[in-house]
């Protein structure tokens, strides 16, 4: 298995960013890399946000969005807002869930990193989608390998 890119662009720059991608670039500044992950473990860390958040049930299947290339994949705009929610949600006795979410997600069949790596990827995953702007015309991005 290869890796998985998650990143904050426009389309355009995101169409750029896949091919060069495609051509064997280094990890962008910006983005989280995962080696040995697929798009479907981004799209289970969306389910498990979106249960901690209280937004189970919405949109959070990854999509194309170019026909130019199918690695590359949006990400729906409810995720976005659950994992960007990571970053300050607590439970009624005030715990934060971002380190909860981390543990869960690692705990997934065949992942293939631990707890603290988890929570490293998922707090800055959770501050790409932060980032997000949609009057600067940005999206998140996930590109897979």
């Amino acid at each position: 298995m290869g890796f998985t890119e998650v990143f904050v662009a426009t389309h355009d720059a995101a169409l750029k960013r896949a091919a060069a991608l495609a051509g064997g670039a280094p990890a962008g500044p910006d983005a989280v890399r995962i080696e040995d992950i697929s798009d479907y473990e981004i799209e289970r860390l969306g389910d498990l946000a979106g249960t901690a958040v209280h937004a189970a049930g919405a949109d959070y299947e990854l999509a194309m969005v170019d026909v130019s290339s199918d690695a590359l994949l949006g990400v729906p705009a409810a995720m976005v807002r659950t994992l960007a929610e990571l970053l300050s949600y607590e439970t009624d006795e005030g715990e934060r869930v971002l380190a909860d979410v981390a543990g869960q997600w690692a705990a997934e069949e065949d992942m293939p990193f631990g707890a603290a790596e988890a929570l490293g990827h998922t707090r800055r995953i959770a501050e790409l989608a932060s980032a997000v702007d949609p009057a600067a015309r940005t999206e998140l991005y996930v590109w897979t390998a």
